[in-house]
């Protein structure tokens, strides 16, 4: 039976992307290979509790939710991730996941919708992109660029131009929070004509930084 590392496991409302607003089961898998300058989840790069897949299958039963998104950390670090996107979706359940975008996005079950990050460079990490990932995108997964500058805002618009990804999926540039000022990165959007979406992390506008809400 396959076993995967915990962090948490919660519902709330869905603060990113386009199911923001919708009742979501979070189930937060522990581990990450990359640290972001800008990370607000580094208490899910160690510890965390180990449970059987049958075991997070009950507890999403219990929750009687159907969007379910698998978060981290980067989920994708752990083995046993794809068997439980695959066991979500078999149970009926919407399944998201939201991924850095730097491990290979191919043994992710094609229900599932991916929700993958490219890393600007401010995040520290944008040498750790995979490309290749991009290939396996659908119209309905998303793309995030975290903001946190004039620099990153420039990279992330060459990247969507380069990559032609307003054709391919949904892209959204988030402003890093404390970094970046939501008005100004929005007239940088309008301004430069854009088909992307401005994104705001509902949750924090809610709840601040508190984890498992």
């Amino acid at each position: 039976m396959p076993r995967l590392r915990v962090t948490e496991i919660f519902r709330s409302l869905q603060g990113e992307g386009l199911d923001a607003g919708v009742p979501t089961l979070f189930v937060r898998l522990s581990g990450c290979p990359l640290r972001c300058t800008w990370c607000d989840t580094a208490y899910a790069f160690k510890g965390g509790a180990w449970m059987d897949l049958d075991s997070v299958l009950q507890r999403a039963r219990a929750a009687a939710t159907r969007h379910v998104c698998v978060t981290g950390g980067e989920p994708l670090a752990q083995s046993a991730c794809p068997p439980l996107l695959s066991a979500l979706c078999d149970a009926g359940h919407a399944v998201s996941l939201e991924t850095s975008g730097a491990l290979d996005l191919s043994p992710v079950d094609p229900r599932v919708t991916r929700v993958m990050d490219l890393k600007a460079p401010a995040s520290g990490e944008s040498g750790r992109n995979r490309y290749a990932n991009l290939d396996l995108l659908r119209e309905r997964d998303q793309v995030k660029i975290v903001i946190a500058g004039r620099e990153d805002y420039l990279w992330a618009r060459e990247r969507v131009r380069v990559h032609a990804l307003s054709g391919r999926c949904h892209v959204l540039f988030s402003p890093a929070a404390g970094l970046q000022d939501p008005s100004e990165l929005a007239a940088w959007i309008l301004a430069d004509g854009l088909e992307v979406r401005l994104q705001l992390q509902l949750h924090k506008l809610l709840w601040g930084d508190r984890p498992g809400v």
